[in-house]
């Protein structure tokens, strides 16, 4: 079966519904060197399709980071749950930001999982926040 493209119609949506910045560590794509990618939420390779309810806006450490990935192991609650659906949940209601905006904390199941199989706070990350609350561009102010 031959994977079919994304038309560029439905990457401008995408772009545009996800505010232009990562569904998963909030990263501004304005402030990056490279163009964010489109990811697919349930990845082909497991079923998923190119229609524009699977896909969201995401940076490319975070897009290889998830790779094919859709759960993980919660130690917490000793349980396998879904990594956050960008689409179908919002990330305030999983997520917050620690004290000095440089990490994410994962306050659900769901957030706790992705934090940690996305490796959302690797060190270089963090550093980097740090010079983002300085100029003021993090955290996002919606």
């Amino acid at each position: 079966m031959k994977r079919q493209n994304i038309s560029d119609k439905i990457k401008a949506k995408v772009r545009k519904s996800a505010n232009y910045r990562c569904g998963f560590c909030l990263f501004q794509e304005y402030y990056s060197h490279t163009t964010f990618q489109i990811d697919h939420i349930i990845p082909i390779a497991k079923g998923g399709t190119n229609d524009e309810e699977n896909l969201w806006l995401v940076c490319e450490t975070c897009n290889r980071a998830k790779s094919d990935k859709t759960e993980g192991f919660d130690a917490e609650t000793n349980t396998t749950v879904p990594i956050f659906n960008l689409r179908n949940q919002i990330w305030n209601e999983n997520f917050e930001w620690c004290e000095n905006h440089t990490k994410i904390i994962g306050t659900t199941p769901i957030g706790r999982v992705t934090v940690n199989e996305l490796n959302l706070n690797k060190e270089r990350i963090v550093r980097i926040r740090k010079n983002w609350v300085v100029v003021g561009w993090h955290p996002p102010n919606d």
